[in-house]
């Protein structure tokens, strides 16, 4: 039996190659920078191991935000949201996978990556910053994803009690509802 997580997997899976590929990019940098000490092979190593398992994670993030992108609940405008997201997401992953095939064949023949590998990873940083900032932009402006909001009152504060979980919840009147969902299609394009 799988274990539900609401809505999907995506939210939890994106936070590994996210932190997984910056930790290799800085290792890369910091090694290359530093390539004369006697610590440079270990961050360099390091480097690509994250880089690596970040790519592994990615694929699994890429699989969990397609069924999200097909089965959450959102209406035209927060469509337009998700594809953005969507099509960062995809020239993201790309550049990254790049970047992975890249590492494997230079590891293997013991060739140090250089300076152009490094510009490349900056780029690829900056890009998966920018997925990122798309992926949460659909959570917290569109409300995708979210099954209920908390009430609030930004005027009079809030007071924190021991009221158990759903006492203070109300259902999200922000976000789009099924119904919404099903008035369009969404389309793929195979290149």
């Amino acid at each position: 039996m799988l274990i539900e997580i609401i809505p999907n997997w995506h939210p939890m899976l994106v936070h590994f190659p996210i932190a997984l590929f910056t930790t290799s990019c800085l290792l890369f940098l910091v090694g290359t920078l530093f390539s004369k000490t006697s610590w440079s092979p270990i961050l360099i190593k390091s480097a690509h191991l994250n880089l690596w398992l970040g790519a592994c994670f990615m694929m699994l993030t890429l699989i969990a935000g397609w069924h999200a992108y097909n089965t959450v609940a959102h209406d035209g405008q927060s469509h337009a949201a998700m594809t953005e997201h969507r099509n960062w997401a995809l020239a993201t992953a790309s550049l990254w996978t790049i970047l992975t095939l890249w590492s494997a064949l230079r590891y293997r023949k013991s060739i140090d990556m250089g300076f152009p590998f490094i510009l490349v990873m900056l780029v690829a940083s900056g890009m998966l910053a920018t997925t990122g900032y798309k992926g949460a932009d659909i959570v917290y402006r569109y409300g995708l994803g979210v099954r209920s909001l908390p009430l609030s009152d930004r005027n009079s504060g809030h007071e924190h009690s021991e009221k158990t979980e759903g006492d203070n919840l109300q259902e999200n009147t922000l976000g789009p509802t099924i119904e919404e969902h099903d008035d369009h299609e969404h389309h793929t394009h195979n290149h």
